[in-house]
């Protein structure tokens, strides 16, 4: 095993432990911040589509086109 696998080991374990300690404590997240952040990311994007919808779909459209090139 090399060095950086064994680092990699360690650190992957180190990460399983910490996790394991959070649920051991009960702690289940800011259910709620994530929703929202989710809502407002939603938001945002529906907003941007709704302003540039028309310069998206050229941008796409573009970016296709030149790829097949």
């Amino acid at each position: 095993m090399t060095t950086l696998h064994r680092s990699l080991v360690r650190a992957q374990l180190a990460g399983a432990r910490a996790l394991r300690g959070v649920s051991d404590r009960g702690e289940r997240g800011d259910v709620p911040g994530w929703v929202l952040i989710t809502l407002m990311t939603a938001g945002l994007v529906a907003a941007l589509w709704a302003v540039a919808e028309d310069q998206l779909k050229a941008l796409f459209t573009d970016a296709i086109n030149s790829a097949r090139r």
